[in-house]
């Protein structure tokens, strides 16, 4: 029997709809049929999920021949499936990478061997501008206090047909059914705190965005639940009731100003039909409404109005008078002498100690130790500074402090805040990999990668920096373009972070590979795809689990989401996937790789370094020249373009490693000449160039770099 059945009701979403399909299909965990109901959607939703149920036989299409509305359509798709476990998504919806891998988790988890009616997942919500956040839902507690949603439960199939559980018509039509599997599952519900579902908030044109009358429903469907409620459920209900209630009153895209009093009593007196005899409202809220005073819920509505403005003015005038103040001591710290043995670091925004820097730094403490060098950390990835390694807060004083004294700064992106470079200082901007994707002044031609961007700071701080490293006659002319002035030097004596694929030994090797619990023999492969400027969280193009099947056991994946996604890539356990996003060095990852499978990330020049086998897997390669620009055709062929194999599908990329595509003649001499173009300045000694020429002053020993061939 399949795992798990997928239910998707569509209607007027065509713009959402691949983006949900795929979210299902492309899961770690790909035991499940998708059942997608066309709900007599006037726009392409039915032929966009009938090109899916050509392609993929796990895509079921029904179409309905007229409006039968979301209850209706879900309930028809939950009569078509066959699966052990009901998920219901809507159409303009996310299911997250892993998610139905952490599902099977806590099915599996389960003492009992029937399994959970009920599995209640977390959720974060996603608006139009495509801010992610926390969902909110306490899921410690009673199941109940969860958001009463259709997308936020999986349910036992047998369960929910023994129950007879059906979806209404008409508004909130998921409040019935989900509630009612709530309280008879009991003790059979299990919880997966990690976030499986995004839940998008539309702009207009969804039912939660539409204020009117017709929210009043809701009163209705828990009129419905109390009343099929035993004494015990009734009790344990009626307060989750008054706080749903409660909400939607208070939500002014719900109901509107002149039907609030009316909508009131409506849930007043359902309050007071229901309540048990003798019970204590547990808040001032639910004492309104048990006493039907609508002029005290709205006394405590704005109590809680002026309570939140003040704090919010509290909030802000302790920020005004702490940054007044830290400018003031910031000017004062202007004014002191330089201290010509301090140097500043930062990479990647303040992640931690990485890339360029980190590699200089250590160079610096070897061959400068008078040197004293000092990151800059956001609090939050403080924990990532190794031993030993002094560090500020960024926009603390002793940021502030050391900014302002700091003879040398050296970063790969920019020091926050917006500091004042001081006459003396001596800024080296490091650059964190050669541009394959348009860059500075070259992304105002491209929309989709510039949300944010201010083109006249990018142009202000160019104008702070007095050397630009480059690892490639690539780069230098690319920067040089696209950070115009006349303040720096290109400064060409390759990538010190790539000085490891020079110097490090088998051992060191052996040593990355033991850590990654990696077995000897075993044939490891890099997969690092880069970010999308219009895509927010990892969502692989590839469908990891099944690409590592294909493979079969002699192959390990070590999977690395971009750092612009987070800690991790929400892989689930697979004894041929590991995931390496929060490793903190990606040149150990390079190390340990016998073949990087990437797409357009600058990764792939640095890994030309070791001269083993690339494979460009482009399955959006249009898309993504279209959205971000490129310098150059990635998958051409040309010599000095592509660096060896490429594919543009899943079955492709598995049948390059299975018939040994990867790695043919054609394909190393693609990457020679890759190698050629891009890796001319590295040769193990770049750091040592850098802080010769950065801090020795080009004193003796400082070789220039020999052409990699």
């Amino acid at each position: 029997m399949t795992r798990f059945s997928v239910v998707v009701p569509v209607h007027r979403v065509q713009g959402y709809l691949r983006a949900c399909l795929d979210s299902v299909l492309t899961q770690s965990f790909a035991d499940l049929e998708l059942i997608v109901v066309d709900d007599a959607s006037p726009d392409a939703c039915a032929a966009i999920a009938g090109e899916y149920a050509e392609r993929d036989p796990r895509v079921q299409l029904v179409r309905l021949p007229a409006r039968a509305g979301a209850g209706p359509a879900r309930n028809i798709g939950a009569d078509r499936a066959t699966g052990a476990y009901l998920l219901f998504l809507d159409g303009d919806d996310l299911l997250l990478p892993g998610a139905l891998e952490a599902v099977d988790a806590a099915l599996t988890a389960a003492d009992d061997q029937a399994g959970p009616d009920v599995v209640l997942c977390a959720h974060d919500r996603v608006d139009w501008w495509e801010n992610v956040r926390p969902g909110g839902d306490d899921l410690t507690g009673d199941p109940l206090a969860a958001t009463p949603a259709a997308w936020n439960r999986v349910f036992r199939r047998g369960f929910w047909q023994e129950q007879r559980l059906a979806f209404s018509s008409g508004a909130y039509e998921d409040v019935v059914p989900v509630v009612t599997a709530t309280l008879r599952a009991g003790e059979r519900t299990a919880v997966v705190e990690r976030p499986c579902v995004r839940w998008r908030e539309r702009r207009a044109g969804s039912f939660s965005k539409t204020p009117g009358r017709a929210h009043f429903a809701l009163v209705g469907r828990y009129e419905q639940l109390l009343a099929a409620a035993g004494p015990e459920d009734r009790a344990r209900l009626l307060p989750h009731a008054a706080v749903h209630l409660l909400a939607v009153l208070d939500d002014p895209g719900r109901i509107k100003d002149g039907d609030r009093r009316d909508f009131f009593r409506a849930a007043a007196r359902l309050h007071q039909q229901y309540a048990p005899v003798g019970t204590t409202p547990r808040t001032p809220e639910e004492k309104a409404l048990a006493t039907a005073s609508f002029a005290a819920h709205e006394s405590l509505r704005k109590a809680e109005t002026r309570r939140l403005r003040l704090t919010r003015q509290l909030t802000r005038q302790k920020k005004k008078l702490r940054a007044r103040a830290m400018r003031a001591a910031y000017r004062a710290d202007l004014r002191r002498p330089l201290d010509p043995h301090l140097a500043v670091y930062g990479a990647y925004w303040n992640r931690g100690v990485s890339c360029n820097p980190a590699a200089i730094h250590a160079k610096a403490r070897e061959l400068a130790p008078h040197v004293r060098g000092v990151w800059v950390v956001s609090s939050r990835n403080k924990h990532r500074v190794p031993p030993g390694v002094e560090y500020v807060i960024e926009g603390s004083r002793r940021y502030w402090q050391t900014m302002a004294t700091a003879t040398y700064l050296v970063n790969n992106s920019s020091f926050p805040g917006g500091f004042t470079k001081r006459p003396g200082q001596v800024y080296l901007q490091t650059h964190h990999g050669t541009p394959l994707k348009t860059m500075g002044l070259d992304q105002r031609r491209y929309p989709a990668g510039t949300h944010g961007i201010s083109f006249q700071k990018v142009l202000d701080h160019t104008d702070q920096w007095d050397f630009s490293l480059s690892s490639n006659p690539h780069s230098t002319e690319i920067w040089e373009r696209v950070y115009p002035s006349v303040a720096y030097q290109a400064l060409e004596a390759g990538y010190p972070r790539n000085d490891v694929y020079f110097t490090a030994g088998e051992d060191e090797v052996a040593r990355v590979r033991a850590q990654l619990g990696v077995e000897d023999g075993r044939t490891v492969l890099l997969y690092a795809p880069t970010h999308r400027d219009y895509q927010k969280g990892f969502l692989p193009r590839l469908d990891l689990r099944r690409f590592a099947d294909a493979l079969g056991p002699s192959y390990v994946v070590l999977v690395r989401a971009h750092y612009f996604y987070g800690a991790d890539a929400g892989l689930e356990a697979h004894p041929q996937l590991v995931d390496v996003t929060g490793h903190a060095r990606v040149e150990e990852l390079c190390l340990a790789a016998d073949a990087l499978v990437t797409d357009y990330s600058s990764l792939m020049f640095d890994y030309a370094c070791l001269d083993r086998p690339i494979v460009t897997y482009a399955p959006d390669w249009q898309a993504y020249r279209l959205a971000r620009g490129t310098y150059f055709d990635l998958l051409s062929g040309r010599p000095g373009e592509t660096p060896g194999a490429v594919a543009t599908t899943e079955d492709e990329l598995a049948a390059l490693f299975k018939d040994g595509g990867w790695d043919t003649p054609e394909a190393t001499a693609l990457r020679a000449a890759f190698r050629e173009r891009f890796c001319p300045y590295d040769d193990g000694r770049a750091a040592e160039r850098v802080v010769r020429r950065l801090f020795l002053s080009g004193a003796s020993g400082a070789q220039e770099p020999s052409r990699t061939s």
